[in-house]
């Protein structure tokens, strides 16, 4: 399906910076079309200015019968739509159909109102109310037709929407049926819709909302709770801004969101939008809990691990046996770069680890430590990318015994280089895939070698390669050296 702003490019030559107003009444025309309770549609003339009008957006209401059940995006005008089409565009305000329309045997009334920006037209939204079931309408229903009219006066004196709204951040944002209030000019409740007048209540208020100045009952409110009234708090409070702002008491938090009124560009009054986010920010306040609780798990893990770490150095530095010194030092390695994988993990806010830097960091550490009288150079090449924190495990342990392996082994008297190189790819399955080669430029493998007999640092790579569902293979570099190449397929980031 096309996007707003594939349709806008395939169709016309608006400048990108009224593409842009386009975009921004797209992203906040749900509140008209639920205040109208009528579908809306964005028209924009076709590239020059024969073939008519096209439909490039269409929003359907959440608060009464929609109009068109098939999406109409793409399509092209009638000859009398594109008359009202025309005329609204042509004299900058709202036109009305003289009568009503038929539509899958639906009558429908319908509008249109120019999209201005900058004094110029670029568009026009028509509306279509379905007027199945009419009735005499409710209070509601009255004030959210008239708040609809006066934010479509507004679109079309270029005046709605605001590039100060408050567009990002989705998530909790108020919405028609969540709580509506209208204010005057000088901050006083109008009307409250049912739900605004109940979100109000469980912050603590008793009594009246309408005929109260808002912004007075906000500050009330926090008073009582201990809490002081937030600048941005008191201004949406006030309907002074396009901004959103939050309301927290002991007993529940709603989130606030100001639409001025403006005719002409003065303010005539202000629609506010009230929503009881409290189940949404205990929910959040949850996982915050979980993840910092998991990450004080991963440190504390860390910090045990050195501890191991430290006491087998202690014991080593105490044993006489060659043998038995090397065996604890090489203890204290792997312990140590599993440490390092849980002081990674302590750092971040989820269960998987970005593992470039606990590649670069082991390499450089076993480099270091392993070289003594002949300097070892290491290198590292590719992104190992993110991954889970018990395939990090596994893979730091893979690479720290291959890297030692090169270091102690190929070079005994000698300097020389160890370079690792990594690639990641997506396979036919979907399953992500690991290719790591590890060579180096020292004296290469001993004569007749065989992995199910060597040591217990290639066993141990040999095991953790199985349990990464991998294979590994070792070969000569030329002209000489060791090539190390293991392959392994990585767990899904989600589970």
């Amino acid at each position: 399906m096309s996007t707003l702003a594939d349709m806008l490019r395939d169709t016309t030559d608006l400048e990108p910076a009224q593409s842009e107003w386009l975009h921004l009444l797209a992203g906040d025309w749900q509140l008209i079309a639920d205040l109208s309770f009528a579908d809306l549609v964005l028209w924009v003339r076709v590239r020059g200015g024969l073939a008519g009008w096209r439909a490039v957006a269409h929003v359907r209401p959440n608060t009464g019968p929609m109009v068109f059940y098939d999406d109409i995006v793409g399509t092209t005008s009638s000859s009398a739509r594109a008359a009202m089409l025309d005329e609204a565009a042509r004299t900058h305000r709202l036109v009305a159909k003289p009568v009503t329309a038929m539509h899958d045997d639906v009558s429908i009334r319908e509008d249109a109102v120019p999209v201005v920006h900058a004094g110029h037209t670029i568009a026009v939204v028509t509306r279509h109310s379905n007027l199945t079931g009419a009735r005499t309408p409710s209070r509601l229903e009255l004030t959210y037709r008239n708040l609809a009219d006066a934010l479509m006066r507004m679109v079309a004196s270029g005046e709605f929407p605001s590039a100060s709204a408050p567009t990002g951040m989705r998530r909790g944002a108020p919405r028609v049926g969540d709580g509506v209030i209208h204010l005057d000019p000088d901050g006083v409740v109008r009307y409250a819709s049912p739900n605004a007048v109940s979100a109000v209540h469980r912050t603590g208020h008793v009594g009246n909302v309408v005929g109260e100045v808002l912004a007075q009952v906000v500050a009330d409110i926090a008073a009582r709770g201990g809490n002081t009234v937030d600048e941005s708090l008191a201004v949406v409070a006030m309907g002074r801004a396009a901004w959103r702002s939050e309301l927290e008491t002991a007993s529940a938090t709603i989130t606030l969101r100001a639409i001025p009124l403006t005719v002409g560009g003065v303010r005539t009054g202000a629609m506010v939008l009230l929503r009881d986010v409290s189940e949404l920010r205990r929910r959040e306040q949850e996982l915050l809990t979980k993840d910092a609780t998991i990450r004080e798990i991963h440190h504390r893990v860390k910090n045990n691990l050195q501890t191991v770490a430290a006491l087998l150095r202690l014991q080593s530095r105490r044993v006489t046996d060659e043998a038995a010194r090397a065996a604890l030092d090489e203890a204290v390695r792997r312990v140590g770069t599993i440490a390092l994988v849980h002081e990674t993990l302590s750092q971040g806010i989820d269960e998987s680890v970005n593992f470039d830097d606990i590649a670069v960091r082991g390499l450089r550490a076993i480099v270091e430590v392993a070289t003594r009288e002949h300097r070892v150079d290491s290198t590292f090449t590719g992104s190992f990318g993110r991954m889970r924190a018990e395939d990090a495990t596994a893979l730091a342990m893979i690479i720290s015994e291959l890297v030692q392996n090169a270091v102690e082994h190929g070079f005994p008297d000698r300097a020389g280089t160890v370079d690792v190189a990594v690639e990641r790819e997506t396979l036919d399955d979907g399953e992500e895939q690991l290719t790591v080669v590890i060579t180096d430029d020292g004296v290469g493998l001993p004569a007749g070698f065989r992995p199910v007999l060597a040591g217990l640092g290639t066993r141990i790579v040999t095991s953790l390669a199985s349990d990464l569902r991998g294979r590994i293979r070792w070969s000569s570099n030329e002209p000489h050296g060791t090539r190390v190449e293991f392959v392994a397929r990585l767990r899904p980031l989600s589970r």
